[in-house]
This record gives structure tokens, C-alpha cells and sequence, in this order.
């Protein structure tokens, strides 16, 4: 067994969005920062996203999921925080002295005066589509997850679902497919409702309230889709080239359900975390941004997800120095931050003017 024997302020669990604002602003209140991701990459659910267009960053009219996840990489490590990889957290322990001790997969341990949970909703997959021999066209004509928008250049593509994501998807998809449709089980969409409109303004054909019932094809790519209506069992057939599956995420905290916290089901996630204003959970010192963090009113935004990250660093630093405040300096009087800005301002080579 390694034992990590460095004291950390403050651990961060996940490196998605979340998880890499909390780092940065983490630097900013001058903590001794760690993050640990499963994954062998920052990113979290945003890898699923990398041709989406993400609206909901305040300051940003509109920029890519692969942008903003370069911006976000670069911005956590800011202030060189310790970042661990392709290490799943799997046990908590609280040592004598106060301080946690977290215990990876590998067996690694690592010591932390503090722990801010930003997970997400926990290990996701895809929710699969529950239509017999689905399963053989996935690697052809059946996806769960769009890589590359060119990919549906000029196709039929059939999107199936009715959350945010399918939504988001049939308005990206619009202006680059040949035709757009979505079925979705239900009249009424999840979506935001802005989405929904635009979608329902467009070009894009909704079909609801269908299902998809049986797929026929070569066992390798789809030609044709047979769909079910919900009430009166009438079929349908729709010719497509593409089918893009959006029936949600399943998704699973593991280990960190053992670990005594608070846990009650919200109305977007099953086991959320009960935190108060500061994020913190039930446990001193234990708390909890983004997915997993469960109060009133919780908006399911990034921008949301970003503030829980500032105000659980915010609760952290008070929770290691009362004495220090609940908040830190503003940005642009950040020292750090202002003597990067500084470098960046004046191009090299350049003259002021008198």
C-alpha cells in the first residue's frame, strides 16, 4: 500500500466542470488543493458533450463543450493544484487527529483536511435503447453519444427521447442533417422551455406520443424504424440513416453511499446530498457542488453547478479558518491573477505611446 503522506487543505472528488472551478477558485482562497478522477481525463460528462453548444456560462454567448472544457483545464491549474488520474476513490476514513483519510483503487491513500464531493451524479452510462437486437447495431448506425456533427451531415436522423439533451441535440443537428426527427413517449418535453420551442418552431418533425418498438436492418446499420403509439398501439415506419439514442443517464455514486452522508432523492437525481448554504453535508468538513449537491431551488445549470463549487471552497476555508472569512478577493485583485494578466496585456515587442 502507497500512503500518501502530504496533508492536503482541501480534496476535490471529480474533475468534471465542477470540479476543476472548485480547483481554481480553491487557489484563489490560497488552500493546499488536490483532485482525484476516475477517469485517465478532466472532463466528466462534458466528454459527452465536446460538439454541443453550451449556453448556460454566464459571460459566454455561446462556445463548444471541447472549448470549454480546454478553457476549464486550463483554468484549474491556475494555481498548479496536485491532480491524480484513473483513480477511483473507494473508502473514507476520519483519523485521529480530525483529518480524512481517502483510500484509492490502487491503494493509495491520501490525507485531507477537508473533501469536496463533485462527482457528478456518479459513474454514468448511457441508458440503452430496450428494443430486441438493439445491441447489434450499436458500432453502426445506432449511438448513444454524438463524437462528430459531420457524422450526420446530410442524413435522416432519428433522435429517440425527450430530456435536455435530446432536445439540445435535434436543434444542433438541424442545420447539419438532411431531416430531424424526435420521438419521444410523452406530449410534453423536459427539456428548458426555450429549447422546446425553438424545436417545435423549426424544421425538426416530433412524433409523439410514440415509442420505438423494433428496428429492421442487415444486423449492421439500420434502414428502417418501427414505432409504437402509446395509447392505440398504431405502428409506424420512418426511414433514417442515423439513430441517436437519448433515454438519460444511469448513473452510480459507488462507495460514496457508504460513507454516512445525508442523502435524499431530489426531482433530477435519486440519493443527492443534503448540504446547507455553505454546501456542507451532515459530516464537518465533508461537502458537496455541482449534481450531488441537494437544496432548495437548485437550478441543473453550469452556472448553478459553478457557484455550488465556489460556495463549498468558500465553506471549506471557513470550516479550516474561522477566522478568515467566508469570502475571498475578487479576481482582478487576486495577485497571482493580476500579474498574468498584466504579462498577457502588453505583446512582446510592443511600445506605449506618451
Amino acid at each position: 500500500m502507497t500512503d500518501l503522506e502530504e496533508l492536503y487543505d482541501v480534496t476535490i472528488i471529480g474533475g468534471g466542470p465542477v470540479g476543476m472551478y472548485a480547483a481554481f477558485y480553491s487557489g484563489m482562497r490560497d488552500l493546499r488543493t488536490k483532485l482525484i478522477e476516475r477517469e485517465r481525463q478532466l472532463g466528466g460528462q462534458i466528454l459527452f458533450y465536446l460538439e454541443k453548444t453550451v449556453w448556460d456560462v454566464g459571460g459566454i454567448a455561446r462556445i463548444s463543450g471541447e472549448q470549454l472544457l480546454r478553457q476549464l483545464v486550463e483554468q484549474a491549474n491556475v494555481f498548479h493544484p496536485t491532480i491524480v488520474l484513473g483513480q477511483r476513490v473507494e473508502r473514507l476514513e476520519r483519523c485521529e487527529d480530525g483529518t480524512f483519510a481517502l483510500f484509492g483503487d490502487n491503494g493509495e491513500r491520501h490525507r485531507t483536511r477537508a473533501i469536496v464531493l463533485a462527482a457528478g451524479r456518479g459513474i454514468a452510462e448511457s441508458r440503452e435503447l430496450d428494443v430486441q437486437g438493439a445491441e447489434r447495431y450499436i458500432g453502426g448506425n445506432l449511438r448513444y453519444q454524438v463524437d462528430k456533427l459531420d457524422d450526420f451531415k446530410d442524413k435522416r436522423v432519428l433522435i429517440s427521447g425527450g430530456g435536455n439533451s435530446a432536445v439540445d441535440w435535434a436543434n444542433e443537428l438541424e442545420s447539419v442533417a438532411r431531416q430531424v426527427t424526435i420521438v419521444h413517449r410523452r406530449d410534453r418535453f423536459g427539456g428548458f422551455e426555450q429549447n422546446v420551442a425553438r424545436m417545435k418552431a423549426s424544421s425538426i418533425e416530433v412524433v409523439t406520443p410514440y415509442k420505438i418498438s423494433k428496428l429492421h436492418g442487415d444486423g449492421h446499420r439500420i434502414a428502417e424504424v418501427e414505432l409504437t403509439h402509446m395509447l392505440t398501439g398504431e405502428l409506424r415506419r420512418l426511414e433514417t440513416d442515423e439513430v441517436l439514442v437519448h433515454h438519460g443517464i444511469r448513473n452510480d455514486l459507488g462507495a460514496i453511499r457508504d460513507w454516512g452522508i445525508r442523502m435524499e432523492k431530489s426531482d433530477a437525481f435519486h440519493g443527492s446530498m443534503v448540504v446547507n448554504a455553505q454546501r456542507e453535508t451532515n459530516i464537518p468538513g465533508i461537502f458537496a457542488a455541482g449534481d450531488l449537491a441537494n437544496y432548495p431551488y437548485k437550478s441543473e445549470t453550469l452556472a448553478s453547478g459553478f457557484a455550488d463549487g465556489l460556495a463549498a471552497i468558500n465553506g471549506t476555508a471557513l470550516f479550516l479558518h474561522p477566522e478568515a472569512g467566508l469570502k475571498a478577493t475578487v479576481s482582478s485583485e487576486h495577485e497571482t491573477l493580476a500579474a498574468k494578466a498584466a504579462s498577457c496585456s502588453t505583446p512582446t515587442g510592443s511600445t506605449k505611446r506618451s
